[in-house]
């Protein structure tokens, strides 16, 4: 009986450690198709940082397709894109107090729903595909227009660009651009 269960502790011990593996190794190739990257935007004492992985388009379909419209998407891929302020932001006339946040969004043609939710660090998405947030958590909504445009970006794009006392976070993939205006003063 000793060495049985001895085996079986043994046995378990390396299942496991094949598992931890198998699931490393799976997360890293699957990185190397969306590399991480972190953007970050600083003006006076204001600090601005997002973490985020970028898909590639590889000739896909992407808005509608690839990425469904109508359909909660976690920005990006693999983990749930992270969005973080040292200081309140001000969206729309909203306020979004300063701290860490995912960044989740609802595409469409003509306009983006852009959430920030105070849950982070989780796989973007569910093993039933569904995106993996908690609605009760969003702590800030806003609708933004979508730009069509002829010049492709291959790979998905997060961008900060300064306007006077205010700045734009600017999505860019495929043929589309999203601007999310917002001030901190």
């Amino acid at each position: 009986m000793k060495k049985f269960v001895i085996f079986f502790g043994a046995a378990l011990a390396i299942v496991l450690a094949l598992a931890w593996t198998v699931q490393y190794f799976r997360k890293k190739q699957t990185k190397s198709f969306s590399p991480e990257e972190t953007v970050s935007f600083t003006q006076g004492d204001l600090k601005i940082r997002v973490f985020y992985n970028r898909p590639f388009k590889k000739g896909r379909e992407i808005f509608g397709a690839l990425v469904p419209f109508e359909k909660v998407w976690r920005t990006g891929a693999n983990e749930a894109s992270t969005f973080e302020t040292n200081k309140d932001l001000h969206f729309e006339g909203k306020t979004l107090r300063k701290g860490k946040y995912s960044l989740w969004t609802i595409p469409r043609k003509e306009t983006w729903t852009v959430i920030l939710n105070s849950q982070y660090g989780q796989w973007g998405i569910k093993s039933d595909g569904e995106a993996n947030r908690d609605p009760q958590r969003d702590v800030l909504s806003i609708d933004v227009p979508v730009l069509m445009q002829d010049q492709e970006f291959e790979q998905f794009t997060i961008a900060f660009e300064p306007v006077d006392d205010e700045a734009e976070m600017v999505f860019m993939w495929d043929k589309t651009i999203v601007s999310v205006p917002f001030s901190f003063k």
